[in-house]
């Protein structure tokens, strides 16, 4: 299943909900990378991770894309309680992000 696609102020509110876990991934539409990220999460998404994963596109989501620091694309931020936890840019395996979604 595709991830859902959030805008800046949706994200804002989910940061600001303090609902537990969740990720984002910050993408582009014409990057090619960030296609392939996208597809090892929803692989690992239904492989059984039990919290909601969202992206975003960077440039409609300046405000957080500065306020988290996000270098460059594709991103995966974890939040915790509505707060940062990581950044992640490598985006390595399917097991890999499955193992960091699931610690």
């Amino acid at each position: 299943m595709p991830l859902k696609e959030l805008d800046e102020r949706q994200l804002a509110l989910l940061a600001a909900a303090d609902v537990g876990r969740t990720a984002v991934l910050f993408t582009t539409p014409l990057c090619g990378t960030c296609k392939v990220a996208e597809r090892m999460l929803e692989v690992a998404e239904a492989a059984g991770i039990d919290y909601p994963l969202y992206k975003t596109n960077i440039n409609f989501s300046p405000r957080l894309r500065d306020e988290w620091r996000i270098e460059s694309v594709p991103c995966l931020v974890l939040l915790k309680n509505g707060q940062l936890a990581q950044k992640e840019y490598a985006m390595r395996s399917v097991d890999y992000l499955f193992g960091l979604l699931k610690s």
